[in-house]
């Protein structure tokens, strides 16, 4: 399995390899043809080269400084770094012990344009991995340059992609603050439901008020609250007996086979 990654990188290398010098080889095409056409004079192309590395406290002036000297600079462009990024280094220095230290703006990448493309190409070809300082005082003696030569490629096109990713980074907070708010929404919404349901029960300050009902009252509370009444005691009483009499009655009239008494039918 290493083998078959190995080779597969490889390959992979060798047509990258083979795409750029397809990429040169046009453009050489393309460079012959308009000096053909064009006679004696060569039109002089601008040319764009990547830096993929940037180290910290490097400076679009400095990249200035040290690349003029091999030819005509024209714009400089370096990509800062997320803010998200540089406030985790704040925090992980503070968390450190380093609460005073001031933190200056970061760049992750860049892009030099040079006036002629022909030198962009040397500049990209003899200058990379090579180290950023030659003095042995410099900052960046020990950075090394991460050059390279885009083909075909024009300071619109950059233009272009760095407004597509404006947008792009528009739209993803848009939607962060779309979702934040319908979240925010949802718990005040079942706020509302849990102090609506609270105030119906009586207590609002309660978080764990029980549910109030009423409950039928019994035979036996009945016959309670009758007795309580003045003089309920005794028709208690007297409506217990007779009660009690009435099923005697009914008993031994079964027992016996005698006719019911005139009282006991008339009873409902």
């Amino acid at each position: 399995m290493v083998k078959v990654g190995k080779l597969a990188e490889e390959q992979k290398a060798a047509m990258e390899e083979e795409e750029e010098v397809n990429a040169e080889a046009a453009e050489e095409l393309e460079e012959a043809e308009e000096a053909s056409c064009n006679g004696s004079k060569k039109k002089v192309v601008p040319g764009i080269v990547y830096l993929g590395h940037v180290p910290p406290r490097f400076r679009p002036l400095h990249v200035r400084n040290l690349l003029s000297v091999y030819g005509e600079v024209g714009r400089v462009f370096f990509q800062a770094e997320d803010p998200f990024v540089r406030r985790k280094k704040k925090a992980a220095a503070a968390a450190g012990g380093k609460k005073g230290a001031k933190y200056s703006k970061d760049y992750t990448e860049g892009w030099v344009e040079f006036r002629d493309k022909r030198i962009a190409k040397r500049v990209a070809a003899s200058l990379h991995n090579t180290p950023m300082g030659a003095r042995k005082r410099s900052p960046f003696r020990y950075d090394l340059w991460n050059l390279k030569y885009l083909h075909r490629f024009t300071w619109s096109h950059l233009s272009e992609h760095l407004a597509f990713e404006r947008q792009v980074r528009r739209q993803r907070l848009r939607a962060e603050v779309a979702q934040a708010k319908r979240e925010t929404d949802f718990y005040l919404r079942n706020v509302e439901q849990g102090q609506r349901f609270l105030a119906a029960d009586g207590d609002a300050t309660r978080p764990n008020s029980s549910w109030t009902f009423t409950q039928r009252p019994t035979e036996q509370e009945l016959r309670a609250q009758k007795g309580a009444r003045p003089g309920g005691r005794e028709r208690a009483r007297l409506a217990t007996v007779q009660d009690q009499a009435r099923s005697n009655r009914g008993l031994l009239a079964r027992i016996f086979g005698a006719s019911l008494p005139a009282e006991s039918r008339k009873e409902p």
